[in-house]
């Protein structure tokens, strides 16, 4: 994520409880998949797992583009 689009979100963290939770899961997607990527060798339950991580990281990407676009840029 771009530091502008991140900055805009920890600013509006206080005033949006619905953008709050969907990043904080963001964060916890991006620190499970960090944790995956960085075995040498993943099974392939555990590529499937990151695979799925990924999308659900992207889809709540979405979420959080859909709020920011009702909030003016300041």
């Amino acid at each position: 994520m771009e530091d502008y689009e991140r900055s805009r979100i920890e600013a509006l963290l206080d005033r949006d409880p619905e953008l709050s939770e969907l990043w904080n899961e963001h964060l916890e997607l991006d620190k499970r998949i960090e944790k995956l990527e960085s075995q040498m060798h993943l099974s392939p339950s555990e590529s499937l797992s990151c695979k799925q991580l990924q999308k659900q990281k992207l889809a709540g990407k979405d979420k959080i583009a859909q709020i920011l676009a009702r909030y003016p840029d300041d």
